[in-house]
């Protein structure tokens, strides 16, 4: 009964202490605004006000033969994507029309490839990080962003316009560019 004495006190001192140190931003929630990604609205060139689909398209980045989830073979008048956080650059290649090619082997999908229209487009900003919480960390928001289009004589992409100067890229609520095709 002493020995018990002795134990209870600094338990109970033990689990107040714990449950005092714990607070309410250890858990980051869901809701909670992280980086966020770039998005662009597709729009007919030759009707700039009316919205268009592109269809089969395929994206992945430059250098990469990982297509972006769920960017393969779709038809979408919207495009989100995600932007490198440790670099002031992202490269993309969007395929227009594509089909997969299995290089004369349909039993084998090892070697099978995407064929179609391919644009490339190159996506320049300023990466700042801003604290979010202790629970959630930092975010990176990206400021003056501009995309570049690399041309050749068969683009889709017909132009590519931000809906304000200066473009950042500081939440998800809305489109940031407006692609023509």
């Amino acid at each position: 009964m002493k020995y018990f004495k002795i134990l209870f006190i600094p338990i109970v001192l033990l689990i107040v202490g714990i449950t005092i140190s714990c607070e309410r931003d250890d858990i980051c929630p869901e809701i909670t605004s992280t980086t966020p990604d770039l998005i662009i609205d597709l729009f007919d060139y030759s009707n700039e006000d009316s919205s268009k689909n592109v269809f089969k398209l395929v994206i992945a980045g430059v250098g990469s033969e990982t297509i972006l989830p769920g960017y393969e073979l779709v038809t979408s008048n919207e495009l989100v994507l995600p932007l490198k956080t440790t670099e002031n650059s992202t490269q993309y290649r969007l395929l227009e029309g594509a089909t997969v090619n299995d290089n004369d082997t349909p039993d084998d999908a090892t070697d099978d490839y995407y064929e179609g229209n391919e644009d490339i487009i190159t996506i320049n900003y300023t990466r700042t990080e801003v604290f979010v919480s202790r629970a959630c960390g930092y975010k990176t928001i990206f400021e003056d962003v501009t995309i570049q289009l690399e041309s050749d004589e068969d683009n889709w992409i017909k132009s590519i316009s931000p809906l304000n100067a200066n473009q950042s890229v500081e939440d998800e609520t809305e489109a940031h560019f407006n692609l023509f095709h």
